[in-house]
């Protein structure tokens, strides 16, 4: 492919994932395996290009652009050799007329960072949410030894405080590690901390999904004890098992929920958990480094249900603590209306139940919980905090 070539594709795919951002379609790393999937043509050089000028497009604009080609003329104003190649030659986009429409810079829609700002993140805060991730895994005990995995890939750097983290250069190879290593941010391994998981308990993960902090639970409990790991998406949950395989975690018990008769299925573990963690469903403002098309998805009504989503999970919870136990709630959002609010709420609700201070290897107190951020703790954005059950 030539450079213009590129550019053109890019377009392409912009035009498609502004198309799924808008009527709640496939992500853009899905729609751009499907691409390249058609066009074997394509080798990995023009791949990893497209590739990189899509997503610098996407982080450039915090609006949902009108079209692809707007998103890449926009692009091509910062940067003279992308604008070169707006040239009309074959397979090349058409040149720039001065007059075309073009998408605006931007962090976020204005109604999303005003309330960033009410929820405390200054324009600073609010920048870095849309950088570039870095690579992070965490180091599955039940399997190998920090310093075992670091030995064989050059560059990895321990991260301080986890133990079990590594952090790598953009693009290794993980394949040869499959059960040992587990891509996970260190910010989501932080967080997770918060459980206090030991051996021997029973802890219920609500919201498992795919089970990536099921898998770290069970190393931190030294696969002794007991892990409930649920779920109402059952395509999630079914790639839980042969991960838990690969990991030899073999207390992990997958649950599969019905939605709207969850409370059917847990009855039967009702009151037995140390703890529950609820890593709940929610906007995803604090995950924009690695899902930046994610801002042009929400809209004031889609917060309002995973606001609705969280309390009901949240309730969920209450009966399967056992007195004196833990409810731990985790949420990769950066809004209060899905983090702090949702805990105040939850307490003035539930007399006698307390939360817990923190002390986590990254994140700040923020309300009656713990915020990491991306400008502060170079992780993604999380909320979280433990409410103690009443004896």
């Amino acid at each position: 492919m030539t450079p213009a070539a590129r550019t053109q594709a890019a377009i392409d795919l912009l035009d498609a994932i502004i198309v799924a951002a808008a009527e709640g379609g496939a992500a853009a790393d899905t729609l751009i395996t499907r691409y390249f999937a058609q066009r074997r043509y394509a080798g990995s050089k023009d791949r990893r290009a497209v590739r990189e000028l899509v997503y610098a497009a996407v982080r450039l604009l915090g609006e949902r652009p009108a079209s692809g080609r707007a998103a890449m003329v926009a692009l091509a104003k910062t940067d003279p050799v992308i604008a070169a190649t707006f040239d009309g030659s074959t397979h090349a986009p058409t040149p720039i007329d001065a007059g075309e429409p073009t998408a605006a810079p931007g962090i976020a829609p204005a109604w999303l960072r005003e309330r960033l700002s009410a929820s405390g993140l200054d324009d600073a805060e609010q920048v870095a949410l849309t950088g570039r991730a870095p690579l992070d895994v965490r180091v599955n005990r039940l399997r190998a030894t920090t310093n075992e995995v670091a030995s064989e890939l050059p560059g990895a750097a321990p991260i301080t405080g986890l133990a079990d983290a590594l952090r790598l250069t953009a693009g290794t190879d993980l394949a040869p590690f499959a059960g040992r290593v587990e891509v996970q941010d260190a910010g989501s391994q932080s967080v997770t901390l918060a459980v206090d998981a030991r051996a021997g308990q029973t802890v219920i993960d609500l919201c498992a999904g795919a089970g990536g902090k099921s898998l770290a639970l069970a190393a931190a409990m030294e696969n002794q004890g007991r892990i409930v790991a649920s779920d109402v998406d059952r395509a999630r949950l079914r790639r839980l098992e042969p991960r838990a395989a690969a990991a030899g975690a073999t207390i992990i018990k997958p649950l599969l929920l019905d939605a709207g008769r969850e409370v059917d299925a847990l009855a039967s573990i009702a009151g037995q958990a140390d703890t529950v963690l609820i890593d709940a469903p929610c906007s995803g403002t604090g995950t924009w480094r690695r899902n930046p098309e994610a801002r042009w998805r929400l809209t004031p009504a889609r917060i309002d249900r995973f606001v609705a989503t969280q309390r009901h999970v949240l309730a969920l919870g209450v009966p399967l603590v056992k007195p004196g136990g833990a409810l731990v709630y985790i949420v990769c959002s950066l809004l209060d209306a899905e983090g702090r609010d949702q805990v105040d709420a939850f307490l003035s609700a539930h007399p006698g139940w307390q939360a817990e201070a923190l002390s986590l290897p990254f994140g700040r107190a923020h309300g009656r919980g713990f915020r990491l951020t991306p400008a502060h703790d170079d992780t993604d954005g999380f909320f979280v905090a433990r409410l103690r059950a009443p004896c």
